[in-house]
């Protein structure tokens, strides 16, 4: 520690205590490997964490700002706290090789920002911040806790509060109700029956943070829980707290923080110091950190030192496999310095590299897309660039035309089993983040081999948050437009047509080289993408809404939803026997008998036969009869709606009565669809394999096939969905008073504007005209146009441009933020949800027919953007609020959550999760209108809804 000065601390002091541990490891996890060019130390979480500290020195200035400082650490790893419970901690992994030589550099670093830092053994860091926070508060000043350790909370009260660095959020007493469901003093209580899996802490087996806090708000405090549990109605929930008593008790011990730590200093001690230049940019100088040098030396105003460039190849050296020379850092791609990993030597060196490094590239190769049926062929692994190796499986002989070619294993591979259990523990480590490209796909892939990939980075999720609307992101566009590598076709490999092979018949000579290649790329487009998002302003969207996201659609695609095949099969021959009527109808329209599936014989019968104005004909001299053209005529001739109803019956026969059946998981019997997170521009998301968010609801016919999805016996299906949430987001983000006051007042919101727009009184509203003000409302949001309104209502142009000329009169602020949203889009080339999802708009600006459509989407992207960040962000928060419960969430369509939940548990599931969804946009986005959830439940969907 540099100088002695003191200064005593009493009323109007303000203490801020900084959990130096939590800082190293944000620093560590946020940044890629750095290495000194000097001597190849490892020095990224040093460069993080001063640059974290370097943030704190100028930030701290206000009302707020600190008079006395100190960062504390952890002295080691050994506690008063083991000897109460030895296991306690014992699932933490060990520190990754290249952070452990930090650890004392990150010390010297606050020391060298003239910051007091303790640590004292026997203690954790969080003992001592307890202790601290005692003696302040006692001694009449205030105290700041700068750390996201949610142990911490229960040392808040008045005069202690917490912020939290990672959401920018302070944390007083609501903000520790709302994350525990208790105030401050009774934190303790909850931990100990919840527990903590991260820590050891084994609490209650089966109750969570939710049923704790529900019992303590019940009996008042864990004592007398305990002391009244035999009372507890619920037989399982009064057993565990019966017979796990003694173990809450002890869990209570672990996790009560100790303020009586015995201090060898004072709080005088702590007193604020200005950093010293010389010493604060010579430590910065030794440890060559070139870009926060010139910062602080700026700030401070003195010269920079000159530093040589810094280098990553350190690490990269350091940490290579033995059976691979070490690459340039800006190695081209080279198929042939891939490795074949067929030994456990080699497999045994690649895993320490990943340990020592912290950080891999990983994919697989299987047999099928469908994750829940395909097979593992094979698993790749990527280190740095052009280091990447693959490690074959499930490769087999070559498979002729004869039926009893040899299938067996090729020889030369290592057994399934064998690399499995040597992979688990580092696929599975908390410390070692596993990147992939699409990588849902590979964690659901691993879950069925029971291995758990976690923590994961996803380049795909990655490209979405930066480039959303500027173009897609596959691995081979991105590596072709970011990296200008073509990667090798997967045909070249496997074939196309009938004549297609699966991968576990590709030679592993050549599978080694596409493998590899994947994870090769994967890498070097995380670390193109990944410094990127704090520039762009998307680390919160990355972080907050995409990545998060990746475990809860696993497990719901894997949960999937029951289907009752019988139902399915009566509703294909009721679509059969629809179609049927409506052919005679249109039959009967057209005057004459004709093939309704041919589009060449109905635009003759249209335009050529009938008439009809308004045709175009293609190149091959045929009639264009697409749902454009029929809608159009559709608003002045009967038969084009005839048409139209007859293809949207034979869709839902084709597309869902007939194929769904096909879908069925013959292992599961339930149907498993897949969702893409990056499936549209605004953040909605995209159902694949089947298509389940395009039933239509608003037909007889599409709400019966939601009719085949059922409960299991003993169960129920249980529906929320969001009500009207885009149009109560346009009164948000628009400013329209007028709508904004209908749904503060709960009011009816189509009769509402069909009131304003037609001066009709409510009470004399027809259905007729609720009926055009709900097609205009929802027809705004999408920039609708008379032409779309025509259609949607089947009236004349010139009338449905009419009802949208009185909409905007009525309405002059929605005009506004179309006008000011278009705006904004020319200027920067993007727009930005309530949460800060980009979403790019590269054609905002075109000319021609690109420009309407252009500056729709742009107008419609912050709505329909925000609506989707919302249902995620009550996604996120869905799994842990009802982990207590018999539940789990099946699919989400749009505005729309669907779960299954055992009958007794349906009350209290549907009123969480409605909770939840309501409250999501809460704390990151404040909304004046309340979100409102509706809900329903039955023995099948259609009921539910």
């Amino acid at each position: 520690m540099t100088g002695k000065e003191t200064a005593p601390f009493g009323k109007g002091s303000h203490l801020h205590l900084i959990d130096g541990s939590a800082y190293i490891f944000r620093a560590y996890h946020a940044l890629p490997p750095l290495t000194r060019k000097s001597d190849g130390l490892p020095i990224g979480a040093v460069a993080g964490f001063c640059a974290m500290l370097q943030r704190y020195v100028e930030n701290n200035n206000g009302p707020e700002a600190a008079t006395h400082i100190a960062v504390i650490f952890d002295k080691g790893s050994i506690t008063f706290r083991n000897d109460i419970y030895p296991e306690y901690k014992a699932h933490r992994p060990p520190l990754p090789e290249d952070l452990r030589p930090q650890f004392p550099l990150t010390r010297a670093a606050t020391a060298a920002f003239n910051i007091a830092y303790k640590e004292i053994e026997g203690f954790e860091a969080d003992d001592i911040i307890a202790t601290l926070a005692r003696e302040a508060a006692e001694a009449g000043g205030r105290v700041t806790v700068i750390s996201s350790d949610k142990d911490l909370m229960q040392l808040v009260g008045p005069a202690v509060c917490m912020f939290d660095p990672m959401k920018n959020k302070l944390i007083d007493a609501d903000g520790v109700i709302e994350k525990f469901g208790v105030a401050p003093d009774r934190v303790v209580d909850v931990q100990a029956l919840a527990g903590d899996s991260v820590d050891n802490v084994p609490g209650a087996p089966g109750i969570g943070i939710k049923t704790a806090a529900q019992l303590i708000g019940e009996y008042g405090d864990l004592d007398n829980l305990l002391a009244n549990a035999a009372q507890i109605k619920q037989p399982k929930r009064r057993e565990t707290l019966i017979n796990f008593a003694d173990q809450i008790r002890v869990s209570r011990r672990l996790v009560q923080l100790d303020a009586q730590v015995p201090l060898d200093f004072t709080l005088a001690d702590l007193v604020l110091r200005a950093p010293e230049p010389e010493v604060l940019l010579g430590f910065l100088t030794e440890m060559e950190f070139r870009n926060i040098s010139k910062r602080v030396a700026d700030k401070m105003g003195v010269d920079a030192p000159m530093i040589a460039a810094a280098t990553a190849k350190g690490i990269a050296e350091k940490s290579a496999p033995k059976t691979v020379a070490p690459p340039p850092p800006d190695a081209p791609i080279d198929h042939a310095a891939y490795v074949n990993i067929n030994t456990p030597e080699m497999l045994a060196d690649w895993i320490d590299a990943i340990r020592a490094q912290g950080y891999v590239a990983f994919d697989t190769e299987t047999t099928s897309l469908d994750e829940m049926q395909a097979e593992l062929v094979g698993v790749s692994l990527a280190l740095v660039p052009g280091r990447a190796a693959y490690i074959p499986l499930g490769h087999r002989m070559a498979a002729g035309d004869d039926l009893f070619a040899d299938n067996r294993l090729t020889e030369g591979q290592l057994p399934l089993e064998v690399v499995l259990n040597a992979l688990r523990p580092v696929l599975e480590d908390p410390a070692v983040l596993k990147i992939g490209q699409n990588i849902k796909y590979d964690v659901k892939i691993m879950a069925r081999y029971g291995v758990h990939l976690a923590p994961v980075d996803d380049t795909m999720l990655l490209s979405y948050a930066l480039h959303a609307g500027l173009h897609n992101h596959g691995m081979d566009e991105l590596s072709e437009r970011y990296l200008n590598h073509r990667p090798i076709p997967i045909k070249e490999l496997i074939g196309s047509g009938k004549s297609a092979v699966t991968f576990d018949h590709v030679p592993v000579e050549k599978a080694v080289a596409y493998a590899a290649e994947d994870a090769d790329i994967t890498l070097r487009l995380w670390q193109h993408f990944k410094p990127q998002l704090p520039q762009s302003r998307v680390t919160t969207v990355y972080e907050t809404l995409e990545r998060p996201l990746i475990p809860v659609l696993t497990r719901m695609e894997m949960a999937g939803v029951q289907v009752d095949r019988d139902t399915l099969s009566r509703m294909s021959n009721a679509f059969a026997q629809k179609m049927v009527q409506l052919e005679e109808e249109i039959h009967a329209a057209a005057g004459r008998s004709f093939n309704v599936g041919s589009p060449k014989q109905l635009g003759e019968i249209l335009f050529d036969e009938m008439g009809f104005q308004g045709g175009v004909k293609g190149k091959n001299g045929a009639w264009g009869t697409g749902a454009d053209v029929l809608e159009d005529l559709a608003t002045e001739h009967a038969l084009p709606g005839l048409i139209l109803d007859w293809r949207q019956v034979a869709k839902l026969k084709s597309t869902y009565t007939d194929a769904l059946q096909d879908h069925i998981n013959p292992d599961s019997g339930r149907v498993h669809t897949s969702y893409s997170i990056a499936g549209a521009n605004t953040g909605r998301l995209a159902s694949t394999d089947p298509n389940l968010q395009n039933i239509p609801v608003r037909t007889e016919e599409g709400r019966r096939i939601r009719g085949a999805f059922v409960a299991p016996a003993g169960k129920v299906l249980v529906s929320l969905d969001y009500s009207q949430i885009e149009l109560r987001i346009l009164a948000q983000i628009a400013q329209i008073d007028a709508l904004k006051e209908a749904f503060q007042q709960g009011l009816d919101i189509h009769a509402a504007t069909a009131s304003e727009m037609f001066n009709v009184p409510l009470d004399q509203m027809t259905p007729e005209i609720r009926r055009q003000a709900k097609a205009i409302n929802f027809g705004v949001i999408y920039g609708i146009s008379a032409f779309g309104l025509a259609r949607n209502l089947r009236i004349p142009r010139d009338r449905a441009q009419g009802f949208i000329d009185r909409y905007f009169e009525r309405f002059p602020g929605i005009r506004a933020y179309m006008d000011q949203t278009i705006a904004f889009a020319k200027e920067n080339g993007h727009v930005r949800t309530l949460f800060g999802r980009r979403i790019n708009t590269p054609e905002i600006n075109a000319k021609g027919p690109h420009a309407g459509f252009a500056r729709r989407a742009a107008i419609n992207a912050p709505i329909q953007g925000t609506a989707a960040d919302i249902i995620r962000r009550a996604m996120i928060q869905m799994d842990p609020a009802i982990a207590h419960l018999p539940a789990r969430m099946l699919l989400q369509v749009h505005d729309e959550l669907l779960f299954e939940v055992e009958e007794n548990a349906a009350d209290e599931l549907t009123a969480i999760a409605k909770r939840i969804m309501e409250g999501a946009a809460d704390p990151a986005v404040h909304l004046d209108i309340k979100l409102v959830v509706d809900a329903g439940r039955g023995q099948n969907w259609a009921e539910a809804h």
